[in-house]
């Protein structure tokens, strides 16, 4: 057997499209058991409006043999008491910086370095702006935020959400210097 036949399907990454939204709804709602995210589920409104941001910049999707099997997008910072934890922790104004958001792999692809693929090209989006990523973490001890950590994020600060659960203690706030 030759080494491509047993190769693993490749991963193609594209800009989200509306036609997309479906099927992001369905691998969303896969994963959501095992990660914990989104952190109300099910959510208090239309999924749609949990995928597409009123701040949202650009998004893209990952595909695997035709079938989209996650999703990142790049969001403004808001100038507020968190744009000012994430400017002091990058040393940067809050128009240099970018949100990395709404970071998800289906369950199926886990594992497969797609959550990889579209953390590099969001960053690397922000990058090529001259802007610096920052995201924020919920999941203190699982493995996203080891994930962030490995890749070289840095934790600056803490903040409280609306999204978070009662009793959860304040999301991290991260930044890729």
């Amino acid at each position: 057997m030759s080494p491509d036949a047993t190769a693993a399907p490749a991963v193609l990454l594209r800009d989200r499209t509306t036609a997309d939204l479906p099927a992001l709804a369905a691998v969303l709602a896969a994963q959501q058991p095992a990660s914990g995210y989104p952190h109300r589920w099910p959510l208090p409104f239309p999924v749609e409006e949990f995928l597409v941001r009123p701040d949202e910049e650009r998004a893209w999707v990952a595909e695997i043999d035709g079938a989209v099997v996650g999703h990142v997008s790049v969001t403004t910072v808001p100038d507020d008491h968190v744009g000012a934890i994430w400017s002091a922790g990058a040393g940067r104004p809050v128009h240099e910086l970018g949100c990395v958001s709404v970071l998800f792999v289906g369950p199926d692809a886990q594992g497969r370095g797609v959550g990889g693929a579209l953390l590099d090209t969001a960053a690397a989006h922000l990058r090529a702006q001259g802007r610096t990523p920052v995201l924020d973490v919920d999941d203190r001890d699982g493995v996203a935020h080891a994930v962030y950590l490995h890749r070289g994020w840095r934790v600056v600060g803490e903040a409280r959400f609306d999204w978070q659960r009662e009793g959860a203690p304040p999301a991290r706030l991260l930044v890729l210097p």
